[in-house]
């Protein structure tokens, strides 16, 4: 049997957040990933879909944040608006227990000017496309100075999609120190 959420030693909140949403046990990809995640560790995860990777990802993340410090600490990368939009949607509903948590989404087809100006007020968390995250470092509208843990969701999915120099880009841009998820 699969340890309970609260053995992988995840903060009381997701817990509670996670048992609300009627997960009873982690599924294998998160009893996998989450403790090297907490521990601070690269991972490279790969499992179906329905298989709870999002969650996976997105709680020791959440636990990785400091919400004192309203500055960028997460970047989700996703090969599409329409899996943005799903991704910081489970990040807002994980994090829900969490006081304070600010996301934001960071995708084309969308005025950059307000995104521009979420990411001025402070986020902690932001979930985007490729294109959009380079238009927004290009104009010195994000910060990557302070980014902590980088996330790539479908990450050979943005491959295909032909994202490799804006991908490498943006891994030249942000602190070798980071954590990083595929």
């Amino acid at each position: 049997m699969s340890p309970s959420f609260h053995e992988l030693q995840l903060h009381p909140a997701l817990v509670k957040v996670a048992g609300e949403l009627g997960y009873e046990r982690p599924t294998r990809i998160q009893t996998l990933a989450i403790p090297p995640l907490i521990a601070g560790r690269d991972v490279i995860g790969k499992s179906k879909t329905g298989s709870g990777k999002t969650a996976a990802f997105v709680l020791p993340m959440l636990q990785g944040l400091d919400l004192e410090r309203r500055e960028l600490q997460a970047l989700v990368l996703c090969p599409t608006r329409e899996l943005a939009a799903q991704v910081r949607g489970e990040v807002r509903t994980l994090g829900r227990g969490l006081p304070g948590l600010v996301t934001a989404e960071l995708v084309g087809g969308q005025p950059a000017r307000g995104q521009r100006e979420s990411l001025a007020r402070g986020v902690h968390v932001a979930v985007g496309t490729p294109g959009r995250i380079m238009d927004l470092l290009g104009t010195g509208s994000m910060e990557p100075s302070t980014l902590r843990i980088l996330v790539l969701d479908e990450a050979d999915r943005m491959l295909d999609m032909g994202f490799i120099p804006d991908i490498e880009r943006i891994f030249q841009l942000t602190p070798f120190t980071r954590q990083t998820l595929f």
